[in-house]
């Protein structure tokens, strides 16, 4: 069952303050009659910048599909601050007010949503892995009432990027959350790619924002670049590595853009509005009783969506010299006027 492969990533004591008494709320099939008021909750695992895109993309996937708050449309958006008992309280109140549909934004929001019912629909964004994160039985058919759409990154692609950028580069630092399922799938990755390029990982884990700058600290002089996934509590606190980073002359390849514009170098990656927009798109069609949470497969960024992010403002204050080509095609933030 899920529930059991799902608890092995969700603390015992969260699992276990639900309570029993729950209510679950209606699943797929609704009458679409423009007079109903149709009830979506929103819980956002934390603010920053991929997230809010990913937000706003799913509000207007729904808009542009006849949900429109305001009009048909009552919209509870929680901000969960990354803790876990906020999303306890936030997945009780939603079962409790009997909600259409659930959004939920990023892999630890969609788990305790889950975990919570297994009746209302709960459409997913930023999750690295359905699968890894034991929310589906696969993302070709999910089979039960969460489906949603992946951000699984290039991640060979953003270690060519960075050869591009420090072609000498022998060794990877890597900073992450040890918690984040997501995080230690995408590293995973990176092993698996540096082995093949001959290139060694060093990897800090952190547990917590605070964390983050002894991490760094630990990589300098150790590293020749540093990688970094689109994990959470990194991608909340890009200055902190940056303000290490940067003066000793390390690039940063990210996991995603807003990554980028909030300090790291650069990144290949797809915009987290498109796929937020693309999961209102499937929560307009479970609304509309067009579609099965467990019958809708997960979709993943598309190929021609993704594109190189250069920042050019840490490219010259760390004197990388970038290819004409990777110049010429990529998109650029922080540039000089």
């Amino acid at each position: 069952m899920r529930k059991n492969k799902f608890m092995k990533g969700v603390a015992i004591a969260t699992i276990a303050a639900m309570s029993m008494g729950m209510l679950a709320g209606c699943g797929g099939g609704k009458d679409t009659n423009e007079d109903k008021q149709y009830k979506v909750g929103v819980v956002q695992l934390v603010q920053h910048g991929a997230l809010d895109q990913a937000n706003q993309g799913m509000i207007a996937g729904l808009a542009d599909n006849g949900f429109v708050e305001g009009e048909n449309l009552i919209v509870t958006q929680e901000n969960a601050q990354n803790d876990q008992s906020n999303l306890q309280s936030i997945a009780q109140s939603f079962v409790a007010d009997e909600v259409d549909i659930i959004l939920a934004i990023a892999t630890p929001a969609a788990q305790v949503m889950a975990a919570n019912t297994e009746e209302i629909p709960i459409v997913g964004t930023a999750i690295t892995s359905f699968e890894g994160a034991g929310l589906v039985e696969s993302d070709e058919a999910p089979g039960y009432n969460v489906t949603g759409t992946n951000d699984m990154n290039p991640v060979e692609e953003q270690v060519n990027l960075l050869l591009q950028l420090v072609p000498d580069a022998k060794v990877i630092g890597t900073i992450y959350t040890a918690a984040e399922v997501n995080s230690q799938i995408q590293v995973d990755l990176l092993d698996k790619v540096a082995a093949a390029k001959g290139l060694t990982v060093e990897k800090r884990t952190i547990q917590n924002v605070n964390d983050i700058q002894q991490a760094a600290q630990s990589l300098v002089g150790v590293v020749d670049a540093l990688w970094l996934p689109t994990d959470n509590n990194v991608a909340s606190a890009m200055p902190n590595v940056v303000g290490i980073t940067d003066p000793a002359g390390i690039v940063t390849i990210t996991g995603e853009e807003s990554m980028v514009a909030a300090g790291g170098t650069a990144t290949y990656s797809f915009s987290y509005y498109s796929i937020g927009y693309n999961a209102g798109v499937m929560a307009a069609q479970i609304l509309k009783g067009e579609a099965d949470p467990a019958t809708l497969p997960v979709q993943s960024p598309k190929a021609e969506d993704l594109t190189a992010v250069l920042n050019m403002e840490a490219i010259a204050a760390l004197g990388v010299e970038v290819p004409q080509d990777l110049l010429d095609s990529a998109k650029k933030v922080n540039a000089a006027e």
